[in-house]
Formats: structure tokens, C-alpha cells, sequence
């Protein structure tokens, strides 16, 4: 209700004094106070003598007292006449002052004012009466007035208190700096999220809805503030554990890596939640095994794989991550964790249940006062446990807590177990791919070579990626690297099936367009036998080069894959210039041959594409190229081995495993001396067999192999007969003399030489049968015009 005002802008405030007057038994007007002739808009001397009925309108209670048989009432409402003519709506009491002569205390206040004087002391006391509702009035100088804070919480609010007295100063400072906000600028204070905890132990902290708004006197002067604290402690947590159920989906099981997965939860409970904790996984989980099934104490297999502190940096003293966890002594605690309960516990009783001093040092926080711990069950497996530690003047964990961690871990589990069985099936399959791949290292006559292979990480499944190393007939060598489309086991099932593919058309001694042609037919043949809906999945980019030593030449052709690079031993690296033809399976379009000449003591590079991925622009495949080629060319060095020189350009990819696998294939190249081969050519005469003989027996004492004289001159004669018997035109012999010795004869025949068992009677037939008898190893390949035969034998000082 508003207050009622008198005519001229005069304001009855709430902090008036009350008008006063004394009139005697008929009615009249002995004494007035100021306030009362301001109220009537006159002079206390002109009230005086002045009868009752000349001030009051319609009042007939009060009109009336002039006749003693009609007392005063002793309270009730009443109007005035103000001077201005207008009417002014008063509450007023009499208090009979003596009997004789009858006089009374008359004291009023407009209406308005009562109203509100009622209103206000009935606000006060339904606020002052509540329990679940704080208030506190605040003086200008902020202590405390009046309040209704019971004496349990915070040790009690007093008046004359400050808020320092009962809170932490840091809680104090800025829960008094709003009140003083609120005094100065007059503005309310609404909804104002206050933390409040006590500075004396035991402690309790909680957190209120502060609202505040200034009082003000009658002059409208600040006279103080009233605070009204709601508590919203169990609102903050239901917040808090709402943030944190979010927090825990978003981030835990981002990745599939074990130890990745422990370290989000624990960083997502702390120090949200804790300001210590760790995470303790099973050893064998590690390698993506089944837990074992332990009950109660001694040896858990229990090794710390996560840890966070609110501080910063790990303690020192305690369990580092990656350390085991040592034997501990059966306990309730660990009887409930192993049962699937979350559970909580104190530091004394962490201390008496563990009793070994290194244990508590090793698992017990310095200042750790309360801890929380539970299970991390997943599909009926304990894999682990996660535990957290509240530590200093924080609040001891209650059983809601308990409960909520319990909550967080049960999902965080199935997290960990899909990454336990994913590094399971993840490391099988590297496994069976590493059991498919060559020997890293390799050392020919023509090559020296270090394979490297780093499978996909992150989630990834690994593709079929995958080098080879293949010798070849007159030591010559395949060098081949490839990539399957895909990922997974299907991929490396294929990869399998084209590395054997590989390796017998290698020993037709096809060259590698060739090559690359019959194995397109596979895949095709593979994706023809797929399942529709992985037909079109089915595919592999692959490279193939021959070097041959002998003539210091490389024959390179490219299946969609990309160029090798080409290290020459004056430092320089270079793409080779290529064509490529489309990946295998696609079918209908030729492989083009590429043939380069090799500087002894070159370098070349062979790789997949998931090595360009390590490049900052993955996505831009020259600037990959030029990416590898400047890491080899800073790499390399006169002594720098390839075995190294591969390992520390693949050193990122093992440190942060890539998205895609990664096949990387180093061969230095060598050549043979001029002075290990010697080659004629002859007519298609049977008179030149003596003489290729002849020529042999010369070289073989040239090279000091007479001892493998007379098996060689067998050879020649057979090798030699055989292509003037079915060729034409000229015959060429050539020997070769590495690690073994190489006899070659070749024709411009395309006859497929046959080895057969000659009978008894028959004159002939017995050629071939005899080179194989008296040779390691023999065979036959095609060239443009003609075939060669080739024969190799173990060399005597070599042998055995």
C-alpha cells in the first residue's frame, strides 16, 4: 500500500517519528508534537485549544469524545482535514494518560505507513523463522544485524559478526565484496552462485544462491543490506554430476588404445570430481588378454596405468604410472572392488588395513584424507580399478559419491574393454601380417636392403600393406612394395595371396609390366569372388623393379603407385620419372616399363602411400614425395646405415601410430666388376661347342676355379648344343662369377625347353637331365627375340 502524502510534496517516511498529541476529556487539543502539525500542514501553536471535530472528517468515534460518558476508543483508523482542504487517512492508539483531568495520548501515522510497518515485521519474522531459507541483515559495515543462520552451520552467524568470522577468507572476501556492491550502487544482487565453506575442522562446504538487496532509511540513506542465502549444495552437485556424465561420454572411448581410455577418465574426475586419482588395469589387459580371476589380497597383476593430480606434476612418492601395484594385504575395500562395489574410505583406515610403510607410502597421498574406489567391471571381467583421493581442507567423500564414481567407472569400463579387445584382434593381425612380410634385412650380391613395416594405430585397423625382396636368376633382384585396399584381416588375407602370386611369377622371370599384368588378372579374379557388397573394396597399387647387376640397370613399372625415389651417392634424391598405370583390378589398361641406370652405391626407395601421410600436407602427394626425399637426403650420411637411416624417418610413426600402415623399402645398390663377367658369341654351328669349351676352361683358370672346370665345360656343351640343335642365327654364352657361378646360353629360339628321363635305347634326351644333375639351380626366361637358359653352381670355395 502506498503511503499517503500531504498536499505541498511533504513525504511521511517510513523512518518518521510517530505524530503525538495530548487532548483532554472534552476533545480539545492541549499539546501536539511537530510531527503532527506537519501532518496537518500547520504549526504545533496553532493546534493548540483546537477541538477534535475542526480536525477529523467523518469520524463520529472520535467527533463525539467530548462528552465524557463516550470514551476514546483505544485504537482505530481516522481522517484528517489537512489545511489544503484535503483528507488524510491515519491509524491511531490512545493511551489514557491520568484520570483526573481525563487526559489521552493520541498517536497516529498515516495509514500507509502502518500498513507497511505490519507488512514488513510479519516478512521479517516468516524470514528470520525459516530453516531452509538463510537471512542475514547487514549494517553499512557489513556485520551482521540480525539473522536466523542456525549455530550448526559454520559454528553459527552472530550479530556483530562479520562473514570472515564463520567462512574462509577467500569465500568471505568475495561473498562480502558483492554485499558491498549491492550498498554502494544500490543495485540487486540475484541468484549469485556463493561457495561457503567453514575455515574450522571438521568443515563443511556447500553452495548458496546469495541474493541481497540495500535498505535504506526514511531519507532513502543506505542503512545496511539484507542477504537471503538459499542452499543449493545439492542443486551444484546434481549439476556437477550432470557435467560430468556428459564430459565422460564425450571424451572416454575416443580412442581404442588402453592406456588412452584410463588416462580420459581419470582426467575427466579430476579435479572435478577428486584432486587426486588413478586408474589400475590388469597387466594382462595391457595386451588385450582377459583379466585374471583374483579374490582377495596378495599379488592382484594390478599395474598403474593413468594418474592426475589438481596440483600440476605427480607426486614422487607415490606409484608412478606404469609401476605394478605390490602384493597388499585382504581387506573389506578390496573385497567390495572385486565384488563390483564402488567404495569409500578413510586415511586411518587405508593406514591400518595396508601396515606395510612403503605401501602407504607408494598408495596413500600425503595430505589424502578421504577416498572413493571402484571397479571397472565390463561383459563380467574386472579389468581394473580407478580410485580417488581428496586431499587438504577439501570435503571427505559421502556415499553419493561412492555411488557416482560407481556409475562413471561401469560405463568407462566398456570403453576399456573394447579397447582391450581391440589391441587383442588389432596385434593378431599385425602378427599375421609381420609373419607374411620378409626378412627386414637383406643382402645380395646385386642389393642390400632394410624393410620396415609400422602398422595403422588410432583405431585403425591395419591394411594390407607390404615389401618384398625376391632374388632372381643371374643375380639379378624383384624389389617390390604394394598396398592393399582396406583394412583388417580381408586385407591381409590379400595381401598374403598377392606376395605368393609375387613370387612364383617371379620365378618365370617375367619382366615387370608383365608381372603386374598377371597379377591385375588375381585381383580381378579375387573381386570377382568377393561378396557383392565388397566387390568394389577389393584392390591393391603395387610396384615391382628387376635390377641386374651385371648391366647396373633397373626396370621399374607402377600399379597406381607411387614412384620410388633414387638416392644417388652424391647426395642427391630424386623421384624416378614414371608412368603408372591404374591399380590392380581395374583391368583394361597396359603397364608401361620404366628402365633407369643405377649408379653403384645408390639408394633406392621404395614405399606406400601411409609414408607421405606423416607429411604436414598428406593430401598434396608431390609435396609428400619431396617431403621423403628431403628426409633421406638430411638422413644420409657415409656411414649411416639404412637399417637407421629407415628408423629414424619412421621414428614419428612410431612414436604416434598413423592412420594408415606404413611400408618403407631401402636397397643400396651394387654392382658387379667388369672382370666378373665374361660373354661371347658364336654361330649356330655344331663346330662352336669346342670352342665354347675351350673359351670356358680359359675363363674358369682366369678366375682360379679350375676345380669347377670340367662340371662348367659339361654344362656349356649341353646348354650350347641345345640352342644350335633348335635355334637359328647366333648363340651367346656369358659367365657370370659372383656368389655363385652362372653359366647363361642364349638363343633366338622360343622353344620351351623340357627336362625328361631318356630311355635305355634312346640316342638323345639326356642334355637337360644332366645340367640338372650337375647344377643347383636351373631354368629359363623369355626375352624380345629368343629365350636363355641359365645353369648356377655352388662355388667350391663358397660351398659347404
Amino acid at each position: 500500500m502506498e503511503e499517503s502524502s500531504p498536499p505541498g510534496g511533504a513525504r511521511w517516511s517510513w523512518s518518521s517519528e510517530v505524530a503525538t498529541a495530548v487532548v483532554d476529556a472534552e476533545g480539545t487539543v492541549l499539546s501536539c508534537s511537530r510531527e503532527a502539525a506537519e501532518l496537518l500542514g500547520a504549526a504545533p501553536e496553532d493546534l493548540h485549544g483546537v477541538h477534535m471535530s475542526d480536525l477529523l472528517g467523518a469520524c463520529p468515534a472520535l467527533q463525539q469524545h467530548g462528552d465524557r460518558e463516550t470514551p476514546l476508543p483505544s485504537h482505530g483508523s481516522a481522517r484528517l482535514r489537512h489545511r489544503s482542504g484535503d483528507m488524510i487517512d491515519i491509524t491511531y492508539r490512545s493511551l489514557p494518560l491520568r484520570r483526573e483531568p481525563a487526559e489521552t495520548l493520541v498517536l497516529a501515522v498515516p495509514t500507509g505507513v502502518a500498513t507497511d510497518w505490519s507488512l514488513g515485521s510479519s516478512l521479517l519474522r516468516a524470514l528470520l523463522g525459516q530453516q531452509q531459507i538463510w537471512t542475514a541483515l547487514h549494517g553499512t559495515d557489513l556485520r551482521v544485524v540480525r539473522t536466523n543462520v542456525s549455530p550448526d552451520l559454520f559454528g553459527g552467524l552472530r550479530p556483530g559478526d562479520r562473514l570472515a568470522d564463520v567462512l574462509c577468507r577467500e569465500d568471505a572476501e568475495a561473498a562480502e565484496a558483492a554485499l558491498r556492491q549491492v550498498l554502494d550502487t544500490g543495485t540487486p544482487l540475484v541468484g549469485r552462485d556463493q561457495r561457503m565453506r567453514s575455515p574450522r575442522p571438521p568443515g563443511r562446504t556447500c553452495r548458496v544462491a546469495l541474493s541481497a538487496v540495500r535498505l535504506q532509511d526514511g531519507r532513502g540513506r543506505p542503512s545496511g543490506v539484507a542477504a537471503v542465502f538459499t542452499d543449493t549444495t545439492s542443486q551444484a552437485r546434481s549439476r556437477r554430476n550432470l557435467g560430468l556424465h556428459h564430459q565422460a561420454s564425450v571424451r572416454i572411448g575416443r580412442s581404442l588404445d588402453v592406456r588412452g581410455t584410463a588416462q580420459d577418465l581419470v582426467d575427466v574426475l579430476v579435479p572435478a570430481l577428486g584432486d587426486m586419482g588413478w586408474v589400475e588395469l590388469a597387466e594382462s589387459v595391457l595386451e588385450g588378454n582377459e583379466p585374471p580371476k583374483v579374490f582377495g589380497g596378495g599379488e592382484l597383476h594390478l599395474r598403474r596405468v593413468a594418474v592426475a593430480s589438481r596440483a600440476g606434476p605427480w607426486p614422487a612418492g607415490l606409484l608412478q604410472r606404469d609401476e605394478a601395484v605390490p602384493p597388499l594385504r585382504e581387506a573389506p575395500s578390496i573385497l567390495s572392488l572385486q565384488r563390483g562395489q564402488a567404495t569409500r574410505i578413510d586415511r586411518a583406515t587405508t593406514i591400518a588395513k595396508l601396515g606395510d610403510p612403503e605401501h602407504i607410502r607408494l598408495l596413500v597421498p600425503d595430505t589424502g584424507h578421504s577416498a572413493i574406489a571402484a571397479p571397472l567391471f565390463a561383459r563380467g571381467l574386472a579389468l581394473g580399478t580407478v580410485a580417488l583421493w581428496r586431499v587438504g581442507d577439501s570435503d571427505a567423500f559421502d556415499e553419493e559419491d561412492a555411488e557416482f564414481l560407481g556409475e562413471i567407472a561401469s560405463r568407462a569400463a566398456l570403453s576399456v574393454d573394447n579397447a582391450r579387445r581391440y589391441t587383442r584382434e588389432h596385434r593378431q593381425c599385425v602378427v599375421l601380417q609381420e609373419s607374411l612380410l620378409p626378412l627386414p634385412t637383406v643382402d645380395l650380391p646385386a642389393v642390400h636392403t632394410a624393410g620396415m613395416y609400422v602398422p595403422a594405430g588410432g583405431g585403425v585397423e591395419i591394411s594390407g600393406d607390404w615389401f618384398d625382396v625376391l632374388p632372381l636368376p643371374s643375380m639379378r633382384v624383384a624389389l617390390v612394395v604394394g598396398d592393399v585396399t582396406g583394412h583388417g584381416l580381408a586385407a591381409t588375407a590379400t595381401m598374403g595371396r598377392l606376395r605368393t602370386a609375387i613370387q612364383t611369377l617371379a620365378d618365370l622371370e617375367l619382366e615387370p609390366d608383365e608381372l603386374l599384368t598377371h597379377l591385375d588378372d588375381l585381383v580381378a579374379k579375387l573381386a570377382a569372388e568377393a561378396a557383392p557388397a565388397h566387390r568394389d573394396t577389393v584392390g591393391a597399387t603395387c610396384l615391382c623393379a628387376v635390377y641386374d647387376p651385371v648391366t647396373r640397370r633397373c626396370t621399374l613399372a607402377s600399379a597406381g603407385h607411387p614412384p620410388p625415389l633414387v638416392m644417388t651417392p652424391d647426395g642427391a634424391c630424386d623421384p624416378v620419372a614414371l608412368t603408372p598405370g591404374p591399380p590392380l583390378g581395374v583391368g583394361g589398361m597396359p603397364f608401361e616399363m620404366t628402365a633407369i641406370d643405377v649408379e653403384p652405391d645408390s639408394v633406392l626407395a621404395l614405399y606406400t602411400d601411409g609414408l607421405l601421410g606423416l607429411c604436414d600436407r598428406e593430401h598434396d602427394m608431390d609435396a609428400g614425395i619431396q617431403w621423403v626425399a628431403d628426409r633421406l637426403m638430411s638422413l644420409s650420411s657415409s656411414n649411416a646405415t639404412l637399417e637407421s637411416v629407415g628408423h629414424t624417418l619412421l621414428a614419428g610413426a612410431r612414436r604416434s601410430p598413423p592412420r594408415d600402415d606404413v611400408a618403407l623399402l631401402l636397397a643400396r645398390i651394387r654392382a658387379l666388376p667388369d672382370t666378373a663377367v665374361a660373354q661371347w658369341e658364336f654361330p649356330a654351328e655344331p663346330a662352336v661347342v669346342a670352342e665354347a669349351r675351350d673359351a670356358t676352361t680359359r675363363q674358369l683358370a682366369a678366375w682360379g676355379l679350375e676345380e669347377s672346370a670340367f662340371t662348367t665345360e659339361l654344362v656349356v656343351s649341353e646348354l650350347v648344343t641345345n640352342a644350335i640343335r633348335y635355334g637359328d642365327g647366333r648363340v651367346r654364352l656369358r659367365l657370370i662369377h659372383g656368389n655363385a657361378l652362372i653359366c647363361e646360353v642364349t638363343d633366338s629360339s622360343n622353344t620351351q625347353p623340357r627336362l625328361r628321363r631318356a630311355r635305355t635305347t634312346d640316342e638323345g634326351g639326356r642334355g637337360l637331365f644332366l645340367v640338372a644333375q650337375l647344377s643347383r639351380k636351373w631354368g629359363c626366361r623369355y626375352g624380345t627375340n629368343g629365350k636363355t637358359i641359365w645353369a648356377e653352381q655352388s662355388l667350391p670355395a663358397l660351398s659347404g
